[in-house]
């Protein structure tokens, strides 16, 4: 016998820009997108029109010549998505916040007090409506993939509820897309063995589906395909990593220009990690050339690091490496870190980036000095205001789409 349905999926619609249409009421019912020359979020009026996120600015403008594009507002979003968790945790403590604007609830142990899911997912969608203005969607069901799909199902501003008696009539027509997992490379390899619903994916024999997406992915979704899914919602689910990227625009693959970007976007994170005294082992850093083709390269160092130059020289070390390795590519458009592996309060700091250039070094600060420095001013950002102090190099850096909302973190620290 099956588990009841007691697992939600929470997701705030176009949430950006329904942030933007809620603070500015004269967007409301018009086409908007957030970003520049990157759509980092677009409403329904302009989806409808074909504009989609990390969209090109000029074809998203291509595609619906009305469209209004706004900056973004970072602070204002972080504001009203953690005013939407808070909501879901005055019905359980167990919630699971995996991005700024989407959470799961396990609310099977909070029926006695607030009534069946269904209902509880129905008084959540009301209270973000009313107290914040914004649609949200929720689907409910058994296991955590089948919530999410239950809320894309849902979209926009809707509930779908799939009992467990329901799942496989609910599952079988769905496209394999809304699979957590299946991405346009997935989805085309299945098409072309003829799977293009989450039925006939079902029926496939695992075997089958392990030779044409490998071993480990095609054993995971032939699980999820048949709503196999053991996973709880894990409340304080540690960050696996933390990132950020920023959108350069269409410039040339310069040093001048990518170098101050990365020790701008080192700063953010390292600040975050110190936050949490989580240091980290693996640096990643991604490049995205003209015609959107992105590339990818990390380097495992032999101890955790926390401290913002030496992240910003191993990322730059990275980013050279990829450029080296692509001498015809002309431009870059965007640029990002994420340090991954993360440790705890007791993992030891590096004290120099291993396999930089000298002059990539950090001078003469050895490991705790640094640290103590990116500490002071943690301290000073605290208490006057990000903008207070910062790196000059980072300060000096080429400004094109606002860089807060490229944040990376799979999981809130």
């Amino acid at each position: 016998m099956h588990a009841p349905a007691g697992i939600l999926h929470a997701d705030l619609d176009a949430f950006y820009a329904s942030v933007e249409q809620l603070l500015n009421p004269d967007l409301r019912g018009k086409p908007v997108a957030v970003g520049g020359s990157v759509v980092l979020a677009a409403s329904y009026e302009a989806r409808a029109l074909g504009v989609r996120g990390d969209m090109p600015g000029f074809k998203a403008r291509a595609l619906c010549p009305d469209l209004i594009v706004v900056p973004g507002r970072f602070a204002e979003y972080q504001r009203f998505g953690d005013a939407a968790i808070a909501i879901m945790h005055d019905y359980t403590p167990h919630v699971e916040r995996i991005s700024i604007d989407e959470a799961f609830a396990d609310v099977s142990g909070s029926t006695r007090l607030f009534g069946p899911p269904d209902e509880i997912a129905r008084t959540i969608r009301r209270r973000v409506r009313d107290e914040l203005g914004l649609p949200i969607s929720i689907g409910v069901a058994r296991t955590k993939h089948l919530a999410k799909i239950a809320s894309k199902v849902a979209k926009p501003d809707g509930l779908v509820i799939v009992a467990p008696e329901e799942e496989r009539a609910f599952l079988d027509p769905l496209p394999v897309k809304l699979m957590w997992g299946v991405g346009p490379v997935t989805q085309a390899r299945l098409a072309g063995a003829g799977v293009t619903t989450i039925g006939q994916f079902a029926a496939h024999a695992p075997q089958a589906v392990e030779r044409l997406l490998g071993r480990a992915h095609g054993r995971k979704l032939s699980s999820l395909a048949t709503n196999e899914d053991a996973r709880k919602v894990e409340p304080r689910r540690l960050a696996r990593s933390v990132g950020a990227q920023s959108a350069l625009g269409r410039k040339p693959p310069l040093e001048s220009v990518y170098r101050p970007v990365l020790l701008h976007l080192a700063e953010r994170i390292a600040t975050r990690l110190r936050a949490k005294d989580r240091p980290g082992r693996t640096v990643t850093v991604r490049v995205r050339f003209g015609d959107f083709r992105a590339v990818t390269r990390a380097r495992t160092l032999p101890a955790p690091i926390l401290a913002t130059v030496p992240l910003a020289a191993i990322a730059t070390d990275l980013v050279r490496a990829i450029l080296a390795a692509h001498p015809q590519e002309r431009v870059i458009t965007l640029v990002g870190i994420s340090v991954s592996a993360l440790g705890g309060e007791d993992a030891l700091q590096l004290d120099l980036p291993l396999g930089c250039d000298e002059a990539a070094r950090p001078g003469a600060l050895a490991g705790q000095t640094r640290e103590r420095a990116d500490r002071a001013l943690d301290a000073i950002r605290n208490r006057f205001g990000r903008d207070a102090i910062a790196y000059a190099a980072a300060h000096d850096r080429p400004r094109s789409v606002p860089d807060a909302f490229r944040e990376l973190a799979e999981k809130e620290i």
